[in-house]
């Protein structure tokens, strides 16, 4: 075997960086491959997608999460959570799986802006009826929308839901998954957004430069906040007593983050029947076949606005940080 074969076969193109920073400190580079442990698949990533847990990842922000992601510097060169892909091989342990099986997932510590990623078996085989970037766009952003909405919100048939922040990657899914779910959903997002909401089968729209949500007199059941724009005292008004509110995210400080927001209004939700909850969203393969059949029947289709490749990880980055992404950003690999 030529030297040359011998270097494609144990390397491959992954998006790095040696510190935190702004997406400038990223860079593309030649690193070793993965190789699956015997409960392990390797997949080779045809897709991947943005979310905010990147740019925080990339950034080092907030503070308060360097304890998990590493005090001084980055404990992982790579970034990067979802991915859509084919399996290239798997470990001895994994029996549902085989080479060839297209999939999508998610990789809880980072690594999935390279050409091959190595993850445990919770992956789900890849929609039929999409194309690997739409597929990308899928995992952590859905599985927000659905845990949150289901899980947390509790939310039943016949419920009516709010979604603070309709546009974005977790908002469309929430508006499309709610509505799957049974609910009349209710979107709030700027003016641009509007017809985007209604597209995706919001019952209702309201455009928040115009109109303060908190103040027209109507209720519900869930309240999904994907935005972090209002305080308790603003959010119990549109809330019907038993009702649940789900934080999602917010703007926040370089120390705290969104857990400022949200620290505030769980303090202040404490007392009285109305419940504010904030979780984080976790992979697994039977909500991963949950979202798949919402997929594949139609009821749920991913919003991809921008397409970038590998090495424009950090265009797509600089994109998120401004805050109007009206859907998901996917990486081509």
């Amino acid at each position: 075997m030529s030297a040359t074969a011998t270097e494609q076969a144990t390397t491959m193109k992954a998006i790095i960086r040696e510190k935190y920073g702004q997406p400038d400190v990223l860079r593309l580079q030649e690193v070793a491959k993965p190789e699956p442990a015997d409960d392990r698949v390797l997949v080779r990533v045809r897709a991947a997608s943005v979310n905010r847990v990147d740019w925080y990842d990339v950034t080092g922000m907030p503070w308060i999460a360097r304890p998990m992601t590493g005090l001084r510097g980055p404990k992982s060169r790579l970034t990067g959570r979802d991915f859509a892909g084919t399996v290239e091989a798997v470990g001895k342990d994994v029996t549902n799986l085989q080479p060839g099986d297209d999939v999508f997932g998610g990789k809880s510590g980072g690594g999935s802006f390279a050409e091959y990623v190595c993850v445990p078996m919770e992956v789900a085989r890849k929609p039929a009826n999409l194309t690997f970037e739409e597929t990308a766009a899928v995992p952590v952003a859905a599985l927000t929308a659905l845990q949150g909405l289901r899980d947390h919100g509790h939310l039943q048939p016949g419920h009516k839901v709010l979604v603070n922040g309709a546009s974005g990657g977790v908002g469309t899914f929430s508006v499309q998954i709610a509505k799957a779910l049974g609910a009349d959903v209710t979107a709030v997002c700027s003016t641009r957004n509007v017809e985007q909401a209604r597209s995706l089968g919001a019952d209702h729209v309201i455009d928040y430069t115009v109109e303060d949500f908190t103040r027209n007199g109507r209720r519900y059941d869930v309240m999904l906040d994907v935005a972090g724009s209002k305080s308790w005292s603003h959010c119990r008004r549109v809330l019907n007593p038993d009702a649940t509110l789900v934080m999602v995210g917010a703007m926040g400080n370089r120390l705290m983050g969104p857990l400022g927001h949200i620290a505030k209004v769980r303090l202040a939700a404490l007392r009285g029947s109305q419940k504010a909850v904030f979780f984080v969203a976790n992979f697994n393969r039977p909500d991963l076949g949950v979202l798949r059949e919402l997929l594949e029947s139609g009821d749920v289709k991913p919003v991809v606005e921008k397409r970038y490749e590998l090495g424009e990880v950090a265009d797509a980055l600089r994109y998120m940080g401004e805050g109007h992404a009206r859907g998901k950003l996917v990486i081509k690999i």
